[in-house]
C-alpha cells in the first residue's frame, strides 16, 4: 500500500526590515513602474545584522511547531547558499534552537535555489518508503542576498525563510509519488565564491532556467507513464521566482510549446494559473530556495478556487544547475494551515527603512561576515530591535568569540 507523503505546515519568516523598490529605484535614476511591470516586485526583505541564515530558518520554523511535531521529528535538513560555515552545518543549531530531539538525522544541503527542493525530496522519500514509521522530517530553505549597491541585479535581492513540515498526513499537500522529472547540467551562471561575492552571469542563469524547465517538464511526462496534458493536468503552477517577472516567462514558455498559446492569450493562462502565488514573493525579493514553499503557501491560502485533490504543478531551479518538475494534490485543510501561517500580517510588520538605511546595513554586514570577533550593534535601523525583538521570543545572533557564533532569545 502506497503512504501518503507530503506537506503538513509551512512557516515563513520574511525578515523584520522591508525596503521600498520604489524608493530604490528613484535614488538609482530608474523607472519605478517599468521596473514593477517587468519584474513583478515591490519590496525585498532585509535583515538587520543580528540576523542571518541561522536566525532565519529558526523563525521560520518555531512558530508553527507544536510539542508534539517537535517530539517527532527524526530528520532535519536546511538547504541554503548562505552557510555561515564550511564545516559546521547550520542544522546543529536548528536542531539546538527548536528543540528537537536528539535522535534526529540532520544535515545541510547546497545547491544554489534547487537545494530546499532536494531536502524536501530527500525528506519526502525517506518517509514513502516505510522506514520513518510515525516520525516527521522538517526542511528549511534560509538566505539572503550578498551587497550589491548600484548594480543592476541589486533590484532582485532579498532574503527569507521557509519552514515545511514533511508527514504521511498531510493537511496542505500530498505529493505525487514517482511524478517528478529532473535535469542537470554543469554551467557557471551563478556563483558565491567567497562569503562577500556574489556573482554570475544573468542572462546565462536565465536561460539555462529555461532549457531546464523544459528538460525537467519533459521528463516529468516520461516518469507519469501517460500522456499528460499541459493544459488540463494541472489546475495551477508554481514557479521558482528569482523575482516575480521571471514565473510569466517561464509560464510563457510552457504554454507556447505545448499548447500553441503566445502574446495576450499566453498572459491570461499566467494570470490564471500562477499569478495567484506571487503575492508575498513580490513583497520579498528573492527568496532562493524557499521562493517555490512561500508561492505555494500563498496559492493555497488566497486561491478561492482550488478544492481538494486538485493538482498543482511545481518548478525548482537551481544554478549550476539542477532542476526539478513534480505535481501534488492539495490537502483537506490547506486553506486554513496556510493562512494559520499569517504571512501577509508579518510582512506588514516589517519596519520599513530607507535607501541610505539599507546601504548601511549592507556595508556594515559586509565589513562583519569574515571577522571572527564582534557583537552586531542593536541600534541600526533606529528602534528595530525594540519594535520586533525585544521580548518577541525571536532568535538572534549575540556575537562571534574566535569564530564561535553565539545565539539567544531576544
Amino acid at each position: 500500500m502506497t503512504i501518503p507523503v507530503g506537506i503538513d505546515k509551512i512557516g515563513v519568516y520574511p525578515g523584520s526590515l522591508a525596503l521600498s523598490l520604489d524608493r530604490l529605484c528613484e535614488a538609482r535614476g530608474q523607472d519605478a513602474k517599468a521596473f514593477r511591470d517587468k519584474m513583478l516586485t515591490v519590496e525585498r526583505s532585509l535583515n538587520p545584522i543580528w540576523e542571518d541564515p541561522v536566525t532565519m530558518a529558526v523563525n521560520a520554523a518555531d512558530a508553527m511547531l507544536t510539542p508534539e511535531d517537535r517530539a517527532s521529528i527524526e530528520l532535519l535538513i536546511v538547504g541554503t547558499e548562505s552557510g555561515v560555515d564550511q564545516e559546521k552545518p547550520i542544522t546543529t543549531w536548528v536542531q539546538r534552537y527548536l528543540g528537537l530531539g536528539a535522535n534526529c538525522r540532520n544535515f545541510e544541503v547546497k545547491h544554489a535555489c534547487y537545494s530546499g527542493t532536494a531536502g524536501f525530496q530527500m525528506a519526502v522519500s525517506w518517509i514513502a518508503s516505510g522506514l520513518a514509521g510515525e516520525a516527521k522530517a522538517l526542511v528549511i530553505a534560509t538566505d539572503q542576498s550578498r551587497m550589491h549597491l548600484g548594480k543592476p541585479h541589486e533590484f532582485v535581492t532579498g532574503a527569507g525563510a521557509a519552514a515545511v513540515l514533511v508527514s504521511r498526513r498531510p493537511r496542505m499537500l500530498e505529493i505525487e509519488l514517482g511524478r517528478s522529472g529532473y535535469w542537470t547540467t554543469e554551467v557557471w551562471d551563478l556563483a558565491r565564491p567567497t562569503l562577500t561575492v556574489e556573482s554570475g552571469d544573468t542572462e546565462l542563469s536565465l536561460l539555462t532556467y529555461i532549457d531546464a524547465l523544459e528538460a525537467a517538464y519533459a521528463h516529468y511526462q516520461k516518469r507519469c507513464g501517460e500522456p499528460v496534458d499541459f493544459g488540463t493536468h494541472f489546475l495551477r503552477n508554481v514557479y521558482h521566482a528569482p523575482f516575480g517577472g521571471m514565473t510569466l516567462f517561464a509560464h510563457k514558455t510552457m504554454v507556447q510549446s505545448q499548447l500553441g498559446l503566445a502574446g495576450a492569450e499566453a498572459r491570461a493562462h499566467w494570470e490564471r494559473r500562477t499569478l495567484p502565488s506571487l503575492r508575498n514573493v513580490r513583497r520579498m525579493g528573492s527568496t532562493y530556495g524557499s521562493s517555490t514553499f512561500i508561492g505555494l503557501l500563498t496559492l493555497l491560502a488566497d486561491d478561492e478556487e482550488l478544492r481538494a485533490g486538485d493538482r498543482v504543478g511545481i518548478f525548482s531551479y537551481g544554478s549550476g544547475a539542477c532542476a526539478e518538475f513534480y505535481s501534488g494534490l492539495v490537502g483537506p485543510e490547506a486553506r486554513a494551515t496556510a493562512r494559520a501561517a499569517d504571512l501577509p500580517g508579518l510582512l506588514d510588520r516589517r519596519q520599513q527603512v530607507s535607501v541610505a538605511e539599507y546601504e548601511a546595513i549592507e556595508r556594515r554586514r559586509t565589513e562583519l561576515v569574515e571577522n571572527g570577533n564582534y557583537e552586531p550593534e542593536r541600534t541600526s535601523p533606529a528602534g528595530a530591535f525594540e519594535a520586533a525583538y525585544a521580548g518577541r521570543k525571536r532568535l538572534v545572533l549575540e556575537g562571534l568569540s574566535d569564530h564561535v557564533r553565539r545565539y539567544g532569545w531576544s
